[in-house]
């Protein structure tokens, strides 16, 4: 993942379009997350290439949202069968699946919305459960759609916002970590103190 990042950033003018490839690799279930890249998509939106916001909120909605296609249509195609390929019997548990599934049938659309905003793989079994459960393939891309909308606006425009008043937050860091190292120092000066004066009363008594 950092190999990723660094690459990124070396070829930001073309970030859009790796983070776009990166996001459909995602789909597949290759170890990328998704979050990560909305983050640094607007990081380098706020700091790097503010010219490309729109670009960068598009390859980040559009890798998210096509790559969900992908995950649905594999879990449609093989269903039950995706546990003979070893790759996807490590990362996604039937177990979970099952759980996800009855979430489906008794929340609906509220179980895509809400589990678009957590990470760790949950994403993904989401996905594969609706096209496993065969949900229609047009009230899931709608559903989805609207879900993966809400949560990538959500999370870009939070990093974002903090991306661009970096600054701002990083003066109350530095004066942050200078009170804790006064605090550390006044600690330790404190410490040998007490341990002197201790000794020196010892030394004292009779």
């Amino acid at each position: 993942m950092d190999t990723i990042i660094q690459f990124i950033f070396d070829h930001a003018q073309h970030a859009h379009w790796i983070i776009f490839g990166a996001l459909m690799l995602a789909g597949i279930n290759v170890p990328i997350s998704e979050d990560l890249m909305i983050i640094l998509s607007a990081v380098l939106a706020a700091t790097v290439i503010p010219e490309h916001t729109f670009l960068l909120f598009a390859a980040v909605f559009l890798g998210c949202y096509l790559s969900d296609w992908v995950c649905y249509g594999i879990g449609r195609k093989f269903g039950p069968r995706l546990w003979n390929f070893r790759w996807f019997a490590k990362t996604i548990s039937p177990k979970r699946l099952d759980q996800i599934h009855l979430y489906y049938q008794k929340y609906g659309f509220w179980t895509l919305l809400i589990g678009r905003f957590i990470p760790f793989g949950v994403r993904n079994c989401l996905f594969l459960t609706a096209g496993m459960g065969r949900m229609p393939f047009g009230k899931f891309i709608l559903s989805d759609g609207i879900a993966c909308l809400a949560s990538n606006t959500t999370l870009f425009t939070l990093a974002y916002l903090a991306g661009k008043n970096y600054q701002a937050i990083l003066q109350p860091l530095k004066t942050i970590n200078l009170l804790l190292f006064g605090a550390f120092v006044m600690s330790i000066i404190g410490l040998v103190w007490y341990k002197r004066k201790t000794s020196y009363t010892k030394n004292d008594s009779p």
